[in-house]
């Protein structure tokens, strides 16, 4: 599921109780980071004094202790440390569920990187060396790993992160996906649905309602108005994929999508992605990172891995987004290619895409595939 979804069902009592655990022994705060506008320290405690406010609403104690917080000078981590004593004196504990936290480590005009390291450092000292800090359990997301998002500047301390434990929020397997559809009453359109999303939760959500609408209404299903209303939705996702990955990834996706496209113009002599699995073997870690964030699978064969885009939907967004390109996007990214390739290789990829431009025609029609694959959805 998506991290928002997660922290929403951690949030649920349903989910306490699922587990045997007691929901009244704690209070869970859950808000996202993204929602400090600018991110500050300050605005981010005082956020959280507010919404413990709001959820303790009914308990006076609570109320008063918390608006006295919020009337002092500065509301801040020692202001925290505070209302944490306070909480564990009345036989409970504070549950912080923090959406994009990726906010909190992007810097702004009254957030400087000092000011960064600083609260990083002091929300660490808060959670590990503090008394206070049994009674506190935080869960955070973020779209990267942390340290991906804000390396420790100083290798000879300890990391600012390292009192996280890292799990990854994987994609939809088949069995999930198949429960989805059960859930939909939809007929088994797994490994179609699967195809084109990926698992990725965003894509089957808006594959789901497309389909359940046509189920609901009665209405005839059209394919080419399925395909053409799923592609449009899907495209700020495809971006939003797309803009997080650095311009590393970003070439990856593009070698890998061209490799692919190569099986369907195996004719076209001058489409040469030779030496592309060789490329693929030498940059394995950006391509785990890829596959950590459900973006690309992997194939391991007996005698090679194949690679491909988790939602093949997205192999043809690739291709089209290269179209939108010119020469002055080509010239910028030889640097980049040639941290990834060879000389030779990087002038490969360079016809390749210039071939691209110049042969939309020849192309478009070998994207169709999609069409014939959403086919799958609307059994005649």
């Amino acid at each position: 599921m998506g991290k928002s979804s997660f922290l929403q069902k951690l949030e649920s009592p349903q989910t306490w109780e699922e587990y045997g655990l007691h929901p009244e022994t704690a209070v869970t705060v859950r808000f996202s980071c993204e929602s400090i506008i600018p991110f500050t320290p300050s605005r981010f405690w005082k956020e959280v004094f507010i919404c413990l406010k709001s959820k303790l609403e009914n308990q006076p104690l609570f109320q008063t202790e918390i608006e006295r917080l919020l009337q002092t000078e500065e509301v801040n981590k020692d202001s925290f440390r505070k209302i944490l004593r306070f909480i564990a004196r009345n036989n409970k504990f504070l549950v912080l569920l923090l959406d994009d936290y990726d906010f909190a480590l992007q810097t702004n005009k009254e957030y400087d990187e000092n000011a960064m390291q600083q609260f990083l450092r002091e929300f660490r000292n808060l959670t590990v060396h503090s008394t206070e800090g049994q009674y506190l359990s935080m869960i955070v997301t973020s779209l990267k790993r942390l340290n991906e998002l804000f390396p420790e500047p100083n290798p000879n301390a300890s990391s600012w992160y390292n009192h996280y434990l890292f799990l990854r929020l994987k994609p939809f397997n088949n069995a999930e996906i198949d429960e989805m559809l059960r859930i939909l009453r939809i007929p088994d359109l797994r490994e179609a649905t699967g195809e084109v999303t990926g698992g990725h939760p965003a894509l089957l959500q808006i594959a789901g309602f497309l389909l359940y609408r046509d189920l609901l209404t009665g209405n005839a299903p059209s394919v080419n108005i399925f395909v053409q209303e799923f592609e449009e939705i899907s495209q700020p996702v495809f971006q939003n994929i797309w803009n997080r990955c650095n311009e590393q990834q970003q070439t990856l996706l593009i070698l890998i999508s061209l490799f692919n496209l190569k099986g369907n113009l195996h004719k076209e002599k001058k489409f040469d992605v030779s030496g592309i699995e060789f490329i693929f073997s030498q940059n394995e870690r950006e391509l785990k990172i890829l596959q950590e964030q459900g973006i690309v699978t992997c194939i391991e064969n007996e005698d090679k891995t194949v690679y491909s885009l988790s939602s093949s939907v997205m192999e043809k967004w690739v291709i089209q987004e290269l179209w939108n390109k010119d020469e002055e996007w080509l010239r910028g990214r030889e640097k980049v290619f040639l941290n990834l390739m060879s000389s030779n290789q990087k002038d490969k990829l360079i016809n390749n895409v210039k071939w691209l431009w110049d042969n939309q025609n020849q192309v478009k029609p070998i994207l169709q595939w999609f069409g014939q694959l959403l086919s799958l959805f609307y059994p005649k």
